[in-house]
């Protein structure tokens, strides 16, 4: 546990930090791309962020001074986008406090769930969620891992109708709900679906993704780095070749670039508490995006 005088002390260290670091004033530039919500036409940045482990923190601690850092640097650098859950260990708690005291709540488009197995269970945590974010609503309310979606998803239309989100949708994050998944996007009106897409789990681009571009359905993208898995597969590995000439200037750029270049993707959603990473992974929200010819050389090199 920190004490006080700790978190004053990592607090000043932080300010120091984002006032001299090369690497916090040289933010990513302006014009990270956008891809539209095909419900709405709003355009949103292809680089999100997501707060599973990253923002389970405690509110007293020289993390979460540290996660004042990354959200300015991911603001500053055109990100919006970010996602949460009621049962991400507090997460959305200190995403709520965070965005509050940075006053990012206008900038941020704020992205929750529900993960409830009734109607009142789902009520009373909806209730605890909008006290957690410090908000009167959200942007994108989703059903967590189609959890009872069939009482869940009626329960956001009627949110949705009163103006309490503008948008609905469901998730899963494993290969095996890509099923259910499609056949729910088949026979229900959906704004959004959240999906797992890696270099080494591609298998939602056979028919998933093609389907939510013909329903006009927008996609954000869990597991992007296989929950970390990946980089321990590159460790000490050169990047391809290529990756230069497509502005690709570390792993993490590469996993993210190849799941924002499908373009059923809407926002990609990756989960970091250090600011160096932030801004790392913003660097993959800009052009050039890479061909079908380079997508499939990266799923054969991690199949």
């Amino acid at each position: 546990m920190y004490g006080r005088r700790d978190v004053l002390r990592a607090s000043a260290a932080l300010g120091l930090l984002a006032a001299t670091s090369p690497w916090l004033q040289a933010a990513a530039s302006p014009g990270l791309l956008t891809r539209k919500v095909p419900s709405s036409g709003e355009a949103l940045p292809v680089i999100g962020a997501g707060t599973s482990g990253s923002f389970e923190v405690a509110p007293d601690s020289a993390e979460y001074q540290q996660l004042k850092v990354v959200l300015k640097a991911f603001f500053d650098g055109g990100g919006k986008v970010i996602d949460t859950s009621p049962n991400y260990g507090g997460a959305d708690s200190v995403l709520g406090q965070l965005l509050e005291e940075g006053g990012w709540h206008r900038q941020c488009f704020i992205a929750t769930k529900i993960a409830a197995d009734s109607r009142a269970d789902a009520q009373a945590q909806w209730a605890g969620s909008l006290k957690s974010l410090r908000t009167d609503k959200v942007d994108l309310l989703q059903i967590h891992n189609l959890r009872d979606w069939q009482t869940q998803l009626p329960y956001a239309r009627e949110l949705k109708q009163q103006g309490k989100t503008r948008y609905v949708g469901i998730t899963h994050y494993l290969n095996s709900g890509h099923d259910e998944v499609a056949s729910i996007v088949r026979r229900e009106p959906l704004d959004f679906i959240q999906i797992n897409y890696s270099v080494n789990a591609p298998q939602a681009a056979r028919e998933l993704l093609p389907l939510c571009q013909d329903k006009g359905i927008a996609v954000l993208i869990n597991r992007a780095f296989d929950d970390g898995r990946l980089f321990a597969k590159v460790k000490g590995q050169a990047l391809p070749a290529w990756a230069a000439q497509a502005g690709i200037g570390s792993w993490a750029q590469l996993f993210l670039k190849f799941a924002i270049s499908h373009p059923a993707v809407t926002t990609v959603i990756p989960a970091t508490g250090r600011p160096e990473r932030q801004l790392d992974q913003l660097k993959a929200g800009h052009e050039p995006l890479l061909s079908q010819a380079q997508q499939q050389a990266l799923i054969q090199q991690f199949a």
